[in-house]
């Protein structure tokens, strides 16, 4: 079985898991591998397995939410010498865990899941949040809370941070609502990386980029029907139709609204009419 092929199998395996199920970092390396033929895993493996321990140990000591968040915060920017990259925010290698861990930065979505990894090795009850435009984190433990920004070196968000940042991505008029507290599924968060790489080659007009990602949002969250939609979509546009039929049939599985059905069926009669 070749690099590829493999890792196919295994984002295949992924995506029958239970949310609850997934290991985030070493499901986005094998996201990452794809990108990266014939380089092989095992290090990067070992560097997150390496960073587990440490904040095994590191956090342990601590009692309290905050010192504990202190302490992965200390292992991860310090110690392991993790940063958002603002020079080269939109670098693809940004949004590749491999590069990621090699460069020892990256965006948002990419250093929360190496800090979600971390966090959770040691016990904390941490997630991702619903929060658009850029990916924060929530830790808890009984009745505290924390949010944490990961690309600004694990900095604690307030209210008024929050707001400040909703209206930096969603406009001045845009108000901070539970929506944006709400946790998110870990394949979500998979999806939230793959989504960076997509958007960039669709601004670089790379639809054939686009297409390969979404290919792979598929095998790992088969039950989400937008992915499908869009890939189905895609695919026509691409040329590929015996796939944009395939996509497009299995988005018709899921009933969806009526607007969004009438298009696809008639995408898809279309489709097969030019292949009769």
């Amino acid at each position: 079985m070749n690099d590829k092929r493999g890792h196919m199998a295994a984002l295949r395996s992924i995506g029958r898991l239970a949310d609850d199920d997934i290991e985030l970092a070493p499901a986005a390396l094998t996201l990452g591998a794809l990108d990266r033929p014939g380089v092989a895993l095992e290090p990067y493996r070992e560097h997150i397995s390496s960073l587990a321990k440490a904040a095994r140990k590191s956090a342990g000591d601590h009692d309290f939410l905050e010192a504990r968040m202190a302490s992965i915060n200390r292992l991860m920017f310090e110690t392991y010498g993790y940063e958002g990259d603002t020079e080269t925010y939109d670098d693809p290698r940004n949004a590749n865990l491999l590069d990621v861990i090699e460069s020892r930065a990256g965006l948002p979505v990419s250093i929360g899941i190496i800090y979600i990894h971390a966090a959770r090795a040691a016990g904390c009850d941490i997630t991702g949040l619903a929060f658009p435009g850029h990916f924060l984190l929530r830790a808890t433990d009984s009745a505290a809370r924390m949010i944490i920004d990961p690309f600004h070196g694990g900095q604690t968000l307030e209210a008024g941070h929050l707001r400040d940042l909703l209206k930096q991505f969603m406009g001045a008029d845009a108000e901070l609502s539970p929506r944006h507290h709400a946790p998110v599924g870990n394949r979500d968060i998979l999806l939230r990386l793959q989504n960076n790489i997509k958007a960039r080659a669709l601004k670089e007009n790379d639809t054939a980029r686009a297409g390969e990602i979404l290919e792979r949002m598929a095998l790992i969250a088969p039950e989400v029907a937008s992915v499908w939609q869009e890939l189905g979509i895609l695919s026509a546009h691409l040329g590929n139709l015996k796939q944009a039929m395939q996509a497009l049939e299995t988005f018709l599985d899921f009933a969806p609204p009526r607007d969004q059905e009438r298009e696809a069926e008639t995408l898809l009669e279309q489709i097969k009419s030019s292949l009769n």
